[in-house]
């Protein structure tokens, strides 16, 4: 079995509050930390995820605008 990581557990913690509340629930600072953490994960393999990785670093990049631009 592949090691988790911090970093593994970290995007598994946030994407748990986004699924169960949005991406509203976060600030700014963990929206930010999970578009890093979702970018560096690999879903090359599998087309689906790749296309699921897309989708929700495209809805967390809106997020962080609105944020930033309050």
């Amino acid at each position: 079995m592949d090691h988790i990581t911090d970093e593994d557990r970290r995007r598994i913690e946030l994407l748990e509050i986004v699924s169960k509340n949005g991406l509203k629930a976060l600030n700014l600072s963990e929206l930010t930390q999970l578009r890093v953490l979702v970018e560096k994960k690999d879903y090359s393999y599998n087309k689906k995820a790749q296309k699921s990785k897309a989708r929700l670093l495209a809805k967390i990049n809106a997020a962080i605008f609105d944020l930033e631009e309050r």
